[in-house]
């Protein structure tokens, strides 16, 4: 009998030790099942002849589904999106999918499966925190190589403010050294069986480099989803200047236990245009202490930019700003009530959106965007025109609206004889008028002045291309046929003159 206990004993130990490993293998599969791979089929705009589109290519990435029979996945993996699908981890069949919600400035988008039976002994990923820095994780996707489901493990290098390649935007990071291959976009980053972050682009010059979006960012975008409409992330609408200089510091009447950032300029029309100004020192953002060098703590010891504050917040919101305005130190509240892409002159990349385009006696004219600019290939900032790339660095407006309308490029014809050649240059004004964005430029262009003889283009520099308006309009159909055009503007400029 004794041997009998002693017997069960032992296997009751065996158990109990192999517990643990048990449940581990079954969250695991519970994970692998939560998987699934996205078949996108997009067609993107051609912004050299922007009536036209590129033609359609077909991509493959990855996504999780999380509460309420959703997949999380990367916007990239679905933008400009004309068919999609999706296949469970070890299905063989793909489900009709579409996008219901898309944040491009963080690299995001959910989508949801038309066959309610494709969720069926789905476990749902929840939503886990920030993982600290050298934390183990688990990276879920289907990258290129093969069909199957992969796994690699890797650590949380550094989390930090950076570019997102989608959007250009700087937000709240995390640099992880697991394998990030094509086709891994938009799979989930997993720390003990929790969602912590979303695989968005990896580092082809680096080793295991790759960046993920973390779930701040992640709960940011559902969080606004749960409101309504999602707008994305505010800007105070600052450009500011470190304060590490001694004397640039004292000479703003700042005290030795004073910090924080000296604003040069507020975008025009942005939430601080007005309640804040040139000179002021930006000391905090509600309980936040900024740094001279820009940078606040978001975890202990833990620093990144101090935009991490204002990207917390919904548009819409409000927020206290601390500055020091001639030695005075007051707190104002700010309603952050735009989107940080309201603020530039030159919009960063756009996706769902056909470009802006108006024909004129067989000139073309666009507003300049990044996506224009990318028709130079990925080192556009050094082969595209000098005075283009540097309207998009500044990137400044005078006033809210303002575009740069450009003459993208001519459509040989008799009526625009010795204009061939012109391309890629700034139009400033239209018949001497000032010219502010593409919707001001076409009703100069098409007012109906009987006195008006010529249609005058003019650049900064006084250089002239003039135009017959009599033959412009005998021309002006034969030219759209001539070149296929179907339409001598993008729909968006559709009113006016014909």
């Amino acid at each position: 009998m004794l041997r009998r206990w002693m017997y069960i004993l032992f296997l009751t130990l065996i158990l109990v030790q192999l517990a643990p490993g048990i449940s581990g293998v079954a969250g695991a599969e519970s994970i692998r099942e939560a998987i699934v791979k996205i078949y996108s089929v997009y067609n993107t705009p051609d912004y050299y002849n922007p009536w036209n589109m590129q033609g359609p290519r077909a991509s493959t990435g990855s996504g999780a589904v999380i509460e309420g029979n959703r997949i999380i996945t990367n916007a990239h993996v679905v933008s400009d999106l004309t068919f999609l699908q999706v296949r469970k981890y070890g299905d063989t069949e793909r489900y009709l999918a579409t996008v219901t919600a898309i944040s491009h400035q963080s690299d995001l988008a959910i989508i949801e499966v038309e066959d309610p039976n494709f969720f069926e002994g789905i476990e749902p990923l929840q939503i886990g925190g920030l993982p600290d820095t050298h934390k183990e994780v688990t990276v879920y996707g289907f990258p290129m190589g093969g069909d199957t489901l992969s796994i690699t493990k890797g650590i949380v290098s550094r989390i930090e403010h950076q570019p997102y390649v989608h959007s250009s935007v700087a937000l709240l990071a995390g640099q992880i050294d697991a394998a990030i291959n094509p086709g891994n976009s938009g799979g989930p980053v997993i720390v003990d069986g929790e969602l912590t972050g979303v695989i968005m682009q990896g580092i082809p010059s680096g080793q295991n480099l790759g960046y993920m979006v973390p779930t701040p960012i992640v709960q940011h975008f559902l969080d606004g989803i749960e409101r309504g409409e999602y707008r994305g992330f505010p800007s105070l609408g600052i450009i500011w200047q470190r304060m590490e200089n001694p004397a640039l510091r004292a000479s703003h009447q700042m005290e030795p236990d004073q910090t924080g950032v000296l604003i040069t300029r507020t975008y025009p029309g942005s939430p601080g245009d007005g309640p804040l100004q040139p000179g002021d020192v930006v000391l905090a953002f509600d309980d936040h202490i900024i740094a001279n060098d820009g940078t606040v703590e978001f975890r202990n010891r833990e620093r990144t930019n101090m935009a991490y504050v204002v990207q917390q917040y919904q548009v819409g919101d409000t927020m206290n700003v601390t500055i020091l305005r001639d030695g005075v130190e007051q707190t104002i509240p700010i309603q952050l009530h735009r989107p940080a892409e309201e603020n530039w002159l030159v919009p960063q990349e756009q996706y769902e959106t056909l470009p802006t385009y108006y024909i004129y006696g067989g000139l073309v004219f666009s507003p300049l965007s990044k996506d224009l600019l990318r028709i130079w290939g990925d080192n556009w900032s050094n082969i595209a025109p000098p005075e283009l790339v540097s309207m998009y660095r500044n990137n400044v407006p005078e006033k809210p609206g303002d575009q740069v309308v450009i003459l993208l490029r001519v459509l040989p014809d008799a009526v625009n004889t010795g204009y061939e050649g012109m391309n890629l240059w700034v139009v400033s004004y239209v018949n001497g008028e000032p010219v502010s964005n593409m919707a001001e430029f076409v009703e100069l262009v098409e007012q109906q002045d009987s006195d008006k003889v010529f249609t005058v283009f003019e650049n900064q520099v006084g250089q002239q291309v003039v135009l017959d308006r009599m033959r412009v309009a005998e021309h002006h159909q034969r030219i759209l046929d001539t070149y296929r055009v179907p339409a001598d503007r993008s729909e968006d400029l559709l009113h006016g003159w014909q």
